[in-house]
């Protein structure tokens, strides 16, 4: 995934459980594999994380957070939904 260093991702990660987490970064790949090793969120300590469900460019942190809000709000399958729109953006 090439990307510039300015971009901010809001991203979605489905766990082995079902409960999908929220956050943002500048580099999905390694915030997963970070997640992965227990060292992301407490929510993912708890959570194991299987797989990256879908992410979103955004133009700056600020943006990149208050999508990640409004994405927080959203019910699991809400979101699961707008998982199939971002990969229908990036795919």
């Amino acid at each position: 995934m090439a990307q510039k260093n300015s971009d901010w991702f809001v991203y979605m990660l489905e766990c082995c459980n079902g409960k999908i987490y929220t956050g943002i970064t500048t580099n999905v790949e390694d915030r997963f594999k970070k997640h992965c090793e227990g060292k992301g969120a407490k929510f993912t300590q708890r959570n194991k994380p299987s797989h990256i469900l879908a992410f979103t460019v955004c133009d700056n942190r600020s943006q990149a957070s208050k999508l990640e809000w409004e994405v927080k709000q959203l019910t699991a399958q809400q979101k699961r939904c707008l998982g199939l729109r971002w990969h229908a953006q990036h795919g």
